[in-house]
């Protein structure tokens, strides 16, 4: 098993720092800590080196909230310098994890993510009759920290990168209770099993590759299954029967309890690809795909919303332009062309009754739009108001 070392004084690097605090400050350059840390930015990295190289270090605490759609999760969200701290780290350790990991895992990773995650489903649905769908049941928050530990060491063996890891993993807040027992342990061992990992760190969203990457290949070299893909804790299952789907879910849920995980019952099923399969917000056919109509809802109050406050100037209209045609690539995709119509309606009349036209979609008509939400391009007329072509700002 080959593991890496002289990890460490890359990781520590002043260059690597920088180009950390610049990717963690992305999309986020005005926020009130982003903008502190960058005031200050040589000395702020300076100390956070020093740190490092010391093994002073120590994460701070996160601040955290609850969102409920489209379900109740805790969302966790570190300082700002810690967050610069695991950039550094994943610049240098996550090259090295990827080479071990199957090409059908889609999320985090360069040239994946969920439209070509979407879109490799679609092609084994082309190919097979039968898909078992599967979702592990709350994830983050049943993560063994201990198995986590392990899986890592198997890959790094850097003593120092090895202690950072640690400090972040042990510095993981609290999360939802889940059921840590599961059948042949000791009662008394498993309530002493530190379990979760906080949502919203880019460390965490790692691991969770990290964790199942040996599943992963259990399930190509064992199981031979022709068809898997995986994104998180999504993963799909395609064969010719139905009867051998059933037999690897059995086989799945125990290899699943050997890394102290359990399978959501409720989101786990046989699926016959010709009558689709919901996979990641949308339903897919072998030759068509559709939104679902939760993510429909959610995409149209989001929009709604921005529309409302570009209306009385909080948002700029480049702002709901890049909103809008984000969701729009993602939706026209999926065939969803009627649902785009409707909500394109519905912000152009909130925009309209603001004395603002086409804000958010005027770019795909290369209309000029009159507004006074102070767009970003433009030029001014002789009378102060700003003219703005939306084909510019987008």
């Amino acid at each position: 098993m080959e593991t890496h070392n002289h990890l460490y004084e890359r990781i520590c690097a002043f260059d690597n720092l920088l180009a950390a605090a610049r990717l963690a400050s992305r999309g986020k350059r005005f926020a009130d800590v982003v903008g502190r840390f960058n005031t200050n930015l040589e000395s702020e990295l300076m100390a956070l080196r020093r740190e490092l190289s010391e093994r002073t270090y120590r994460p701070g605490g996160y601040s955290v909230r609850t969102i409920t759609r489209p379900k109740t999760r805790m969302i966790s969200a570190a300082p700002f310098r810690d967050r610069v701290v695991h950039h550094a780290l994943c610049r240098v350790i996550m090259p090295l994890f990827e080479q071990k990991m199957i090409f059908d895992l889609y999320s985090n990773r360069e040239g994946k993510g969920t439209h070509a995650a979407i879109r490799r489903c679609q092609h084994y649905a082309r190919r097979f009759p039968y898909a078992l769908k599967c979702d592990i049941r709350k994830y983050f928050p049943s993560m063994d920290h201990g198995i986590l530990k392990t899986t890592l060491r198997r890959t790094i063996g850097c003593r120092e990168t090895l202690w950072l890891l640690d400090t972040i993993v042990d510095a993981s807040n609290p999360q939802e209770s889940v059921c840590t027992v599961f059948p042949g342990d000791d009662l008394a061992v498993a309530g002493a099993v530190r379990v979760g990992l906080p949502i919203g760190n880019l460390t965490s969203q790692w691991f969770g590759c990290v964790y199942l990457s040996d599943f992963d290949h259990w399930v190509k070299e064992t199981l031979r299954c022709p068809g898997y893909l995986r994104y998180v804790d999504d993963f799909v299952l395609f064969g010719e029967e139905r009867r051998q789907l059933t037999e690897w879910r059995a086989a799945i849920q125990g290899e699943l309890a050997e890394m102290r995980l359990r399978l959501n019952e409720r989101k786990s099923r046989t699926y016959q690809t010709r009558d689709g399969l919901t996979f990641l917000g949308q339903r897919v056919w072998p030759n068509r795909r559709r939104l679902v109509a939760p993510n429909v809802r959610a995409a149209r109050r989001r929009l709604v919303w921005c529309a409302r406050e570009c209306a009385r100037g909080a948002l700029s209209p480049r702002s709901l332009s890049q909103r809008w045609y984000s969701w729009r690539g993602h939706a026209m995709e999926a065939d969803s062309g009627t649902a785009v119509e409707r909500i394109r309606g519905q912000i152009d009349g909130i925009l309209g009754s603001a004395g603002i036209a086409d804000a958010s979609c005027g770019a795909a008509r290369g209309t000029t739009t009159r507004t006074t939400c102070g767009a970003p391009t433009g030029t001014t007329t002789g009378r102060g108001t700003r003219t703005t072509t939306m084909a510019s700002v987008v």
